[in-house]
């Protein structure tokens, strides 16, 4: 063969092969392509799930018994869906959260976000998991003076103050835009709640709210009243981390998982079913009771009083604020009986059966005991119990947040007086977000162990009337 032509053919084969080869790597190269690890993959790895939790009763606080709030106990569970660990970073506003979003280790931002369409723009959102409503809340003394607003007009000359970089401010703003007279100021300084309770101390005339956030408030503040709805039905949905598509699949699916088991219903029934609420009754309805209700746990609260060193008018009273001597009684959060015990603590208390009255009383007794031994020692006489009756209400914790508070705003810490004062700024932010336990209803404890010892002194009074009335019998019968 000629040369040449060898030649040809050799470099025809090369050039064969080579092409052969590179067409073969570019359509097989992209199945074996390495590919990152996905933010889901990377939770999973590390075990953790970091979330941005607004510190508020509608999203999350800690309770008498540890971390509690609707979205917590969402967030728990898709947590516990996943097999790891849930890692709370607290915020104090809105405005907060949003900025503690924008960290790359926060897979999740919970602060009872409304999915609007500026925020579309700026967040990536996961799934809706609650919808809402924004109103307008306002004073119940502007009822009585003629000047309770009925719409948008009417809020002209008003004192409003909402949330800065809130749905609410949003609100406003656009309304404003469409020329309606709002002399409206916004402030990082409040969350929503301590805007509700600055309205109900007549402070400001109206702030704005979610409907769920003022469900859950209006029972603590009755002097705030609901003029109207402000916006149409709006979605809450968390804030997720860019690039977590795989993630934002998963909760789709987890939650829809979560609605169809029922699972959402029972938990929305826990935060926001008023139906099994006690009513609060007056004094007279109090009297009638010792008479009709008290005889047949009587026995109970002196034997158990005497066992763990309480007075038993104490003990007696305490039952009186938790269910009304109602044995069967249930409160919204799930806690039963004549002492209102949590299936926690009955467990850790040895109570087997929280409706039985005696075990309900015998658990109730040893539990305010407990309190007594965590109660400082530098705390003396009758303040030991009042201190120990507002941990068993609110968390010996928050007490502790409490003291520390009293102490910086120069009031004896150790004394129940002076710690009265301090608890209730356990709900303003500027207190409780240096403090250990963080937000608490600190005038929940307050009006608790008030209300105890409102009913004690009537017992005892009661108990020196009927005494004092049995002598003067006794002395009838002495004389016939």
């Amino acid at each position: 063969m000629d040369k040449n032509i060898k030649f040809t053919v050799v470099v025809f084969f090369a050039i064969s092969f080579f092409s052969f080869g590179w067409l073969s790597h570019t359509a097989y190269e992209p199945v074996h392509k390495i590919e990152m690890p996905s933010i889901l993959d990377k939770i999973k790895k590390s075990k953790i799930l970091n979330v941005v939790l607004l510190n508020s009763p509608s999203t999350y606080y800690i309770g008498s018994d540890g971390p509690k709030g609707f979205e917590y106990d969402l967030l728990s569970d898709y947590a516990k869906h996943l097999g790891v660990e849930l890692k709370v970073t607290t915020a104090n506003t809105v405005k907060e959260a949003i900025e503690l979003s924008a960290n790359p280790e926060i897979h999740i931002t919970s602060a009872s976000l409304a999915k609007t369409k500026a925020r579309e723009k700026k967040f990536n959102f996961g799934p809706s998991y609650f919808e809402v409503q924004e109103q307008v809340i306002c004073s119940r003394k502007m009822l009585w003076d003629g000047v309770f607003p009925k719409d948008v007009e009417d809020l002209a000359g008003l004192k409003i103050i909402v949330g800065e970089d809130t749905s609410y401010s949003e609100t406003i703003k656009q309304l404003q835009e469409d020329g309606f007279d709002i002399n409206a100021t916004y402030t990082s300084e409040f969350s929503t709640e301590e805007l509700l309770s600055k309205v109900a101390y007549n402070e400001i005339d109206c702030t704005i709210a979610d409907s769920n956030i003022f469900a859950l408030n209006q029972r603590y503040y009755p002097n705030i009243a609901l003029a109207f709805a402000i916006s149409s039905r709006e979605q809450l949905a968390w804030v997720l981390t860019p690039g977590s598509k795989e993630l934002e699949a998963d909760m789709y699916s987890w939650l829809n998982t979560f609605n169809q088991s029922g699972k959402m219903a029972r938990l929305k029934d826990h935060y926001y079913s008023y139906a099994l609420f006690f009513d609060y009754y007056n004094t007279n309805m109090f009297y009638k009771r010792i008479d009709t209700r008290l005889p047949k746990y009587k026995k109970y609260f002196e034997k158990y009083a005497q066992m763990y060193d309480i007075p038993s008018s104490v003990l007696a009273a305490q039952s009186y604020q938790e269910s009304h001597w109602n044995p069967k009684a249930k409160s919204y959060t799930g806690v039963r009986g004549l002492m209102m015990l949590t299936r926690a603590t009955a467990k850790q208390l040895g109570v087997k059966n929280r409706l039985d009255p005696e075990q309900s009383i015998r658990g109730g007794a040893r539990h305010l005991n407990q309190m007594i031994k965590y109660v400082p020692e530098e705390v003396q006489g009758e303040d030991r119990l009042k201190f120990a009756l507002a941990a068993y209400n609110v968390g010996m914790g928050h007490i502790h947040d409490a003291q520390k508070l009293a102490e910086k705003m120069g009031l004896n810490q150790n004394v129940w007086n002076d710690l009265k004062k301090a608890l209730p700024l356990l709900s303003q932010k500027k207190y409780y977000k240096n403090l250990k336990h963080g937000y608490a209803r600190g005038s929940e404890p307050v009006r608790y162990v008030d209300s105890i010892y409102d009913y004690k002194d009537i017992l005892e009074k009661s108990a020196l009337e009927k005494s004092a009335n049995e002598i003067y019998s006794d002395k009838d019968d002495v004389k016939k």
